[in-house]
């Protein structure tokens, strides 16, 4: 007997790894103990060379990477930083060499550049005005886009089901539906009453078409052997709707509601520069305006940590309803 079949399937990594369908990445173990050094080493620095003018909580800032420093040395004793130890300390150089360009060296031109403690000041000092802007971001956001789902998951399921409903709809969103939302974001704040109700509508059409187009395309490939059988055993039209269309067009559904997503994200941030009084999007634009660049990145950092937890949440409702390929894509 050769040696290849003498060992089993599920001792060889290759096999292993052809199994998950995905190569879990391992980094050396000096990443793990370099990360907590890097960002003490980090806080050593923005404590002990001088600043080259008077910026604002540079004490603070030095404190808070010393104790993500600490956090780390001991998140590595116990095992648990691993896979994440190579982002930590790449993280940890950008922040020391960042701080060393400007804050020490002032190599970067202001005001378009500030340093780390400008931005933690920020965070510090206007951060009611910073979560008054998250809110009213994610209520427009949420409003717009729920909506926008909705009606596309109905309007899919509909052009899926029904010859006339097609007939009449289909040419319709050939023709609204490609047109880029920000197009008619003119037309749209001259119809409507107000610029806030104004880009909720351009976000649920942004939303609302990419949900259409792909529910349609998974009602449609469902197999009408399926409906046979389920007509045989007198079931009913909403039957066949909520029990076999929709769940075997849930896989391209949520394909639709991610491209959905991301697209009223761009729709968020454009209504509230142009038009929307209130948001991230608007702080953005006051920040610019007043060449107040450390409160404008404070914003971006907001913006992207909100649409990252969106997008995660969105994942998990995923995984959830689709079990059976729950490990087939991560976020």
């Amino acid at each position: 007997m050769s040696n290849s079949q003498t060992i089993p399937a599920s001792a060889s990594p290759t096999a292993s790894s052809a199994t998950t369908g995905h190569l879990a990445f391992a980094p050396a173990v000096f990443w793990q103990w370099l990360a907590g050094p890097v960002w003490l080493l980090a806080a050593l620095v923005t404590w002990k060379l001088p600043d080259r003018d008077d910026f604002p909580d540079t004490g603070q800032f030095a404190f808070l990477l010393f104790a993500v420093g600490l956090c780390l040395l001991a998140l590595t004793a116990i095992g648990r930083l691993r896979e994440r130890a190579p982002w930590a300390l790449v993280l940890g150089l950008g922040l020391g060499a960042w701080e060393v360009m400007q804050a020490k060296f002032l190599l970067l031109p202001r005001p378009f550049f500030g340093t780390p403690q400008d931005l933690l000041d920020v965070f510090l000092t206007d951060w009611k005005r910073l979560g008054d802007s998250l809110l009213h971001s994610l209520l427009l956001l949420v409003i717009g886009y729920v909506s926008g789902s909705v009606l596309g998951i109905i309007t899919g399921v509909a052009l899926g089901r029904s010859h006339h409903i097609r007939y009449w709809v289909r040419p319709i969103m050939r023709l609204i539906g490609p047109l880029p939302p920000v197009a008619l974001l003119p037309l749209t704040f001259v119809i409507f009453p107000s610029t806030r109700l104004a880009g909720e509508v351009l976000m649920a059409l942004a939303a609302g078409f990419p949900v259409a187009v792909l529910t349609w395309s998974g009602v449609s490939a469902v197999d009408h052997a399926y409906y046979d059988v389920a007509r045989t055993m007198g079931a009913g039209d909403r039957f066949l709707v909520l029990r076999v269309a929709l769940p075997a067009a849930t896989p391209q559904i949520f394909v639709g509601l991610f491209m959905g997503l991301g697209a009223s994200f761009a729709m968020l941030v454009v209504a509230e520069m142009l038009g929307v009084k209130s948001g991230l999007g608007f702080y953005m634009q006051w920040a610019q305006g007043w060449a107040a660049y450390p409160n404008m990145y404070a914003a971006l950092i907001v913006m992207s940590l909100m649409c990252t937890t969106l997008m995660t949440l969105l994942f998990k409702l995923r995984d959830h309803c689709l079990k059976w390929q729950k490990n087939g894509l991560k976020w």
